[in-house]
């Protein structure tokens, strides 16, 4: 039947743990630095990573007050160019209303010297008119 041989049963237990040995300092010691090592240098890129995203909103924060910023000064220079275009608007139509308002009194001036022509000329073709109507009111 079976036999035992204690002796090859030692040996074969040497080995076993021989093996282990060698399994553990040439395969599982390194395998498990290895992932010790990744595990230390993913939490190292997180860590980098949540510092970056940080600053990341803080950069995203400095643009957005910049941002507003530019607009502001974008409203303040559109309120100023209006202001200065509403202030030549009002200067130019000023300045033509005191124009129209000159050629307006010339206007009237030129008027009242023509109806003073008129005048004196109806008034000095009178007698001939009132002859004229004399002559038509004796034919009627």
């Amino acid at each position: 039947m079976l036999e035992l041989h204690p002796f090859l049963m030692g040996i074969v237990l040497l080995i076993f743990f021989f093996l282990i040995y060698q399994l553990n300092d040439r395969l599982y010691g390194p395998l498990l630095r290895f992932m010790d090592d990744r595990d230390q240098t993913i939490a190292r890129d997180l860590e980098a990573a949540n510092n970056l995203s940080s600053g990341s909103e803080e950069l995203l924060a400095q643009a957005q007050a910049k941002l507003e910023e530019a607009r502001s000064e974008a409203a303040r220079i559109r309120q100023t160019a209006v202001q200065v275009v509403k202030e030549e608007n009002a200067a130019a139509l000023a300045a033509k209303q005191e124009t129209l308002e000159e050629e307006y009194r010339r206007f009237t001036e030129r008027l009242a010297e023509e109806r003073e022509s008129l005048k004196s000329t109806v008034l000095s073709q009178l007698p001939l008119i009132k002859e004229s109507l004399k002559a038509k009111f004796s034919q009627i």
